[in-house]
């Protein structure tokens, strides 16, 4: 009788400019999975770094043959990196996560154990830390509190793109081929039986973070106008205040003149030139939203690839 198969993990791991970290957290990796009753492979999608990083990463794969390395022509940013992986990725299971140290990979093999126990998703949800700054709480806050008020997909307030996979739910989530990816709001879209697992985000292990502020910003607005049509939605509801409002001006004046009391009427020119510029920066910011959607629209139906691969990953 042949020896029963040990399930396989595959370890997605983004990486962008982070020659001097990456070696030092592959033994930390190496270090929690070595220990597993798993087959463990490690996929690190480079993107598009500028530094030395292939060069680490080549270093790596040619120590270690459970690592593969999937080389993008550019850098296409965090979501298309982690959608090249799981593109990649054949494992029974799936964990995603950050190459700077900042999630845990302590926390692996509780994951897989939940996996295990028949969960589809193990999410990671950040705790809210003192070491992070009164801005990015505030932001982070006001982000998730928007989006789920217009959204119909809650997307869980902390989540961040560290969680485990069972093979079903992968498949489901590849089987998601928009331009404009916002993974975390996927994840919960998909409906999967999920459990929630709280970390503390730890310190980088050296470097600075690579999500700019307008990083985080086109992120959020994928979010926004891929899961919601609430900005459309908003500008046709002041459409029609401003319509009754209209109505009721019409209405007043109509009055003056009914009662004979035309003389009271005033010029109007300063109320008129306000209305016209509230009427027209509102129709200025719906047609705005509309060029948004139009623009998603033009992208999605050109249907370039999400990532482009700049050589044949090594299989070895």
């Amino acid at each position: 009788m042949s020896p029963r198969r040990k399930p396989t993990v595959d370890l997605i791991i983004p990486v962008y400019n982070e020659a001097g970290v990456i070696t030092q957290m592959h033994a930390r990796f190496r270090a929690v999975v070595d220990a597993l009753p798993y087959s463990v492979s490690f996929i690190y999608v480079d993107d598009g770094s500028s530094d030395a990083t292939e060069a680490e990463l080549n270093q790596i794969a040619s120590a270690d043959k459970r690592a593969r390395i999937i080389p993008l022509s550019r850098n296409f940013g965090h979501q298309a990196a982690l959608t090249a992986g799981l593109d990649a990725s054949t494992a029974d299971m799936i964990v995603s996560l950050d190459a700077d140290g900042q999630h845990p990979p302590e926390m692996i093999p509780q994951m897989l154990d939940l996996i295990a126990q028949g969960y589809d998703i193990v999410q990671g949800q950040r705790a809210e830390d003192a070491e992070l700054g009164r801005f990015k709480k505030w932001t982070s806050s006001l982000f998730y509190r928007v989006l789920n008020f217009i959204s119909g997909t809650r997307v869980l307030p902390g989540a961040a793109d560290f969680r485990a996979m069972s093979r079903r739910a992968a498949d489901a989530l590849k089987a998601m081929p928009e331009y404009h990816r916002f993974l975390r709001g996927m994840v919960s879209w998909i409906g999967f039986k999920t459990a929630i697992l709280p970390y503390h985000q730890q310190e980088r292990s050296a470097g600075v973070s690579k999500y700019s502020f307008g990083k985080m910003f086109r992120l959020a607005m994928d979010a926004i106008f891929s899961f919601s049509l609430a900005p459309l939605y908003i500008g046709l509801s002041f459409g029609g205040i401003f319509f009754f409002l209209a109505l009721a001006e019409m209405l007043y004046a109509l009055s003056f003149w009914l009662t004979g009391k035309t003389d009271q009427l005033a010029p109007g020119w300063s109320s008129l030139m306000f209305m016209l510029l509230i009427i027209g920066g509102l129709v200025m910011i719906l047609l705005g939203f509309i060029g948004v959607y139009v623009g998603y629209i033009f992208q999605e139906v050109k249907r370039r690839p999400v990532y482009i691969i700049k050589e044949t990953p090594n299989h070895d």
